[in-house]
């Protein structure tokens, strides 16, 4: 199946992020375009998704305000994580219906792009009982929450690569008390790989195991016009 991936170098605010999504959307409900993946990274934001609470916040509006940290409610599944540069946000803006995976298979969908990212880089990744997302033995490296509107998805994964982990230390990552969170860079050290070098193997992966054939502009500007109208006004 064909579809599209845009690529985004600088990191682009969460509500920006959003409001673009809400056009994909609209127009993948339409049929208007194909699937459509944005890769990209988020300005410092905290989100809490549907089944985030407020105590899951350590700190205060002001607090958060001060080390330049947005505070979202999201309306994706999920708790509360944080994204800022240096960690890959995945929005894939897909069809799921069909005969294409529900959405427990999608979540699987996403954790097995997650490990198979991790192995690449010789890292043991896995799955954990009851808890969405891929770990390694140092802590979590990716979240996932997604939603699905008259069955497209929209939100989805992140993947932490080189991000300063202490906005972490703001909040109970994905509602765990006590659990860790790690990236590439905690487990790697030195030998960390490039931002694109991981983003090329997220996509990579992604095409193979949701069975998507991307199309990848690694500018807005060379994605096709109409792509460009709907990404466009932010």
């Amino acid at each position: 199946m064909k579809a599209w991936a845009l690529q985004f170098d600088e990191p682009v605010p969460y509500q920006t992020g959003l409001d673009i999504q809400h056009r994909l959307l609209a127009a993948r409900q339409r049929d208007e375009i194909p699937d459509t993946i944005l890769i990209l990274q988020h300005t410092p934001v905290i989100t809490l998704g549907n089944r985030g609470r407020d105590n899951y916040l350590l700190k205060t509006p002001e607090e958060y305000r001060a080390l330049g940290i947005e505070v979202f409610h999201a309306e994706r599944g999920g708790d509360v994580t944080y994204h800022a540069p240096g960690q890959w946000v995945l929005y894939p803006v897909i069809y799921l219906g069909g005969s294409d995976a529900d959405s427990h298979g999608y979540l699987w969908n996403l954790e097995e792009v997650a490990l198979r990212t991790l192995a690449d880089f010789g890292i043991a990744g896995f799955r954990r009982e009851g808890k969405n997302g891929a770990w390694t033995e140092q802590g979590k490296v990716a979240a996932i929450g997604f939603r699905l509107k008259r069955w497209v998805s929209f939100h989805g994964m992140s993947f932490n690569v080189s991000l300063d982990l202490s906005g972490f230390q703001t909040i109970v990552p994905c509602g765990l008390v006590g659990q860790p969170v790690a990236s590439l860079k905690t487990v790697l050290g030195d030998a960390c790989p490039p931002l694109e070098a991981v983003r090329a193997r997220l996509l990579a992966h992604f095409s193979k195991v949701c069975g998507r054939d991307l199309e990848i502009f690694a500018t807005l500007e060379k994605a096709p016009g109409f792509l460009r109208e709907l990404v466009s006004p932010i």
